[in-house]
Parts: structure tokens; C-alpha cells; sequence
């Protein structure tokens, strides 16, 4: 799981982690609010879940964050 995660999928997560909604990430990595929607939506399918905090549990759990 973790070699298929991207390096700004992994942005994504650790801003997610600490909080932040879509549209401050967007904001932080300096990139459209639908460009975190689809790294979010990708990081669902990858990692088998259906919510954000899901998201950030599986990514802790696999030591992704």
C-alpha cells in the first residue's frame, strides 16, 4: 500500500491529519480546492475507506503519516 501512495497524496494526509478542510490544504500546498478533492478521492479507493478520519486512522495504522 505505502509505494502507492504519492508524495502529495501523503501532503494531503499529513494536512488532513492536523485538521485541515479542503479548502485551507488547497490552500497550503498552493493547488485547486478539486485537485485535494481527487487526491482525497484516490486516497479512498487506495487505502479502502469511506471517510476522512478513515483515511488518517489506515494511514497512521500503515505508518504512511
Amino acid at each position: 500500500m505505502a509505494e502507492t501512495i504519492s508524495a502529495r497524496e501523503r501532503d494531503v494526509l499529513s494536512l488532513l491529519e492536523r485538521g485541515c478542510s479542503y479548502a485551507e490544504a488547497a490552500q497550503s500546498m498552493g493547488v485547486a480546492v478539486s485537485t485535494v478533492q481527487a487526491h482525497v478521492k484516490s486516497l479512498y479507493v487506495k487505502l479502502g475507506v469511506h471517510s476522512k478520519n478513515e483515511a488518517v486512522y489506515e494511514a497512521r495504522q500503515a505508518r504512511l503519516i
